[in-house]
């Protein structure tokens, strides 16, 4: 019964039929005992050995434990001897890489695997016999029995030190430094690492490890997370321990780099190391910042990254809240500090007003320190785009009053965005931007100037290829009035920026609003305020001519870019999924709704519409149909001119577009163009199938 409960038992149930069976075999003789023991308990010892899976084998593992817990009673360790030795020397050495761990397990679980009535040469030479079976294993060719030697040799050091011979800890020992430590599996590192941890315990290793722990020091530049943390992790105790010094194991510098360039939880932890150096509870405020300003102008990347966890490593809101008026003293005044130190500064600042915008006794403060006056000399300190960015996430974190004269500012930003989908570092800036307005309740006038931008291009796409210009079903008496119209003193006329003088600026912008409303979606606080806006409807049907000029004219121009199409087909999803979600159980229509929301139906509908332009967009490619959608195009574009008065008429195809060979834009850069819009629009189709929006187009 006990053998078939095995495979299935629970720790505590196989732990306990261990002990009554160990009860069992205690309480009888003759005839009886034999049994238990050659047959019940050398199948155990065999089924361990043999097991088929990891579970298994830990499962029988754990009923044998109850006679191996129990080996100080008189004749249990001369019963697992003569069990096991038959068998378990022999298995370490078999191909089966399976086998030879589940016979380590035993093994480990067994040592000192020993003869009780044996003299004490056979019991030195049975010993060495072990040690060397370890040595071979830690070099197997199986990572998983590699992992598991590593770690059966630091727990057989640790809990043995004493009765090891010298010779024989430092053979192994070095082995596993030089050997392991730079093994190409990340496992065998990681348990290399932990089994020193663990051999830390034992005092009696120190004098030893002094001496082999620099050999380390990769390890902390790893490219495994898991190996990183676990470096750091030994470098916090080594802190702990008066005879060691963690920075002999690995560099100032190189934690330095590490903590400014690597993830959260490496960061977070180098942070905890330095604590005491660089902002020890035990001084005084003063002298704690003075030297975290030390820290900052050594390495602001590192300063900046340090100022992000300092609060949630102990430091106190009090001692943060001075640090930042420090930093902000620092940067206002006339000190002439070097660009990565003013940036390091603002950084480090914004990770500090972060922090302590929840500490509601900090909250006051925090918005003193930004004053009207303030605010500007920050802004004329911040040079580069990623620091003047770094100004606007703290106005927004902070939530400060006396911000109006930036809005305008923050508006030039977004508005001013021909060059956005490819400036990384203005990205992040427009960004900030966006989350300074939403604070500021300034969101709907920014989008009502996004918006006017697509509208914009939208109308110029309509006149120049004949886009047919969908209609509004949202009168404008129902959108709301702009919250912040009242709150703000601020004018938006220049909006607009500077008057585009062709076609090409204006498209450029719209794919910068486009990247805008597709960056919005993915925040959560944008989404809601874009979501809730009376207004949804005119980018959204602004997107859709854009979107489809951009599909079916990107074979003529090579400016043509997938962008608005990413930002349509992004925003109809997110209408649909507001849409499925606030009126559930109601009845749909096909039209969008009045809240701005669209059905989904209606969402069948601008898939037939995408789907209708990539048709266009093939069949121009076909090379009969060519000159004639040029000729018919160039035809429509006259008559569109004649009917507007106009005396100029712009160009149906741009001077630097050719289809031949050699020019500008070459059939190779078309085709690419041409799969790139497919690929967005058949992303969509995917997206709205495995959403549950797409009721038929799938088959189309």
């Amino acid at each position: 019964m006990i053998k078939a409960q095995i495979p299935f038992g629970r720790k505590s149930m196989l732990e306990a039929y261990g002990e009554i069976v160990f009860k069992g075999w205690k309480g009888v003789e003759g005839e009886l005992k034999r049994e238990i023991e050659d047959g019940f308990l050398m199948g155990l010892v065999e089924g361990a050995i043999h097991a088929r899976s990891k579970g298994l084998g830990s499962s029988i593992r754990r009923v044998l434990g109850g006679f191996i817990n129990q080996r100080t009673v008189d004749g249990v360790e001369k019963l697992l001897f003569r069990l096991a030795e038959p068998v378990i020397f022999r298995s370490l050495q078999v191909a089966n890489s399976n086998v030879r761990q589940n016979a380590l397990h035993l093994l480990l679980d067994l040592f000192p695997f020993e003869d009780p009535d044996a003299t004490k040469e056979a019991k030195d030479t049975l010993l060495d016999r072990q040690f060397f079976l370890l040595e071979r294993l830690i070099m197997d060719d199986c990572p998983d029995v590699r992992v598991i030697a590593v770690e059966g040799c630091f727990r057989i050091l640790h809990l043995f030190w004493e009765v090891i011979p010298p010779p024989t800890i430092t053979k192994m020992i070095t082995k596993i430094f030089d050997e392991m430590a730079f093994d190409a599996c990340h496992e065998v590192r990681l348990s290399t690492l932990n089994g020193i941890i663990y051999l830390l315990g034992n005092p009696q290793s120190h004098e030893i490890l002094k001496v082999l722990l620099p050999r380390l020091g990769h390890l902390m530049l790893d490219n495994v997370l898991s190996v990183r943390v676990a470096m750091v992790d030994l470098l916090l105790l080594l802190k702990d321990i008066r005879t060691f010094q963690f920075n002999k194991v690995i560099g100032l510098e190189v934690l330095l780099h590490k903590l400014a360039s690597d993830q959260s939880p490496v960061a977070q932890k180098i942070v905890r190391l330095l604590m005491p150096s660089y902002f020890p509870a035990r001084l005084d405020v003063e002298e704690a910042c003075d030297r975290c300003v030390t820290l900052m102008k050594r390495s602001p990347l590192a300063g900046a990254r340090f100022c992000e966890f300092a609060l949630s490593e102990g430091a106190s809101p009090k001692s943060m809240m001075e640090l930042v008026k420090v930093f902000i003293s620092l940067l206002l005044s006339n000190a002439k500090l070097e660009e990565p130190v003013v940036e390091g500064l603002l950084v480090a600042s914004a990770n500090l007003c972060r922090s302590l915008a929840n500490e509601r006794n900090q909250q006051d403060a925090l918005k003193e320190l930004f004053s009207n006056e303030s605010v500007k000399r920050l802004l004329a300190v911040a040079s580069t785009a990623h620091a003047r960015s770094t100004v606007f996430d703290m106005l927004s974190t902070t939530a400060s009053d006396d911000v109006a004269g930036l809005l305008g500012d923050c508006m030039s930003l977004i508005t001013d965005c021909s060059d956005l989908s490819e400036n990384l570092e203005k990205q992040a800036e427009v960004r900030s931007a966006h989350k300074l307005l939403i604070s500021c309740d300034a969101f709907d006038n920014m989008f009502e100037a996004l918006t006017r931008l697509l509208q914009k291009t939208a109308y110029r796409c309509h006149i120049k290829f004949d886009t047919e210009a969908p209609k509004q079903n949202v009168s404008p008496a129902k959108r709301k009035k702009s919250k912040s119209s009242s709150k703000t003193s601020v004018k938006w006329k220049h909006v607009g920026g500077k008057k585009s003088s062709n076609f090409k600026d204006d498209y450029s912008v719209a794919i910068g609003v486009s990247w805008q409303i597709k960056a919005m979606l993915s925040s959560e606080d944008a989404r809601k305020a874009m979501m809730a806006s009376q207004a949804l409807e005119l980018p959204f049907l602004a997107l859709k001519v854009i979107s489809e000029a951009s599909i079916v004219q990107c074979e003529y121009y090579e400016y043509m870019d997938p962008y608005p199409v990413l930002a349509y087909t992004a925003l109809a999803l997110r209408m649909a999924v507001q849409n499925a979600t606030t009126e559930s159980g109601t009845k749909k229509d096909d039209r969008i709704n009045s809240s701005g929301l669209i059905s989904k139906a209606m969402l069948d509908q601008v898939l037939d519409h995408l789907l209708d332009c990539t048709d266009k967009l093939f069949e121009a490619g076909d090379s009969e149909k060519n000159g004639k959608s040029l000729q018919k195009s160039k035809q429509d574009n006259s008559k569109s001119a004649t009917r507007l008065g106009q005396k100029r008429r712009e160009p149906q195809i741009d001077a630097s577009s050719s289809n031949t060979d050699g020019s500008a834009y070459t059939k190779q850069k078309q085709t690419s163009k041409k799969v790139k819009m497919f690929t967005t629009v058949l992303k969509f189709v995917i997206d709205s199938i495995a959403m549950g929006f797409a009721s038929r187009n799938h088959t189309r």
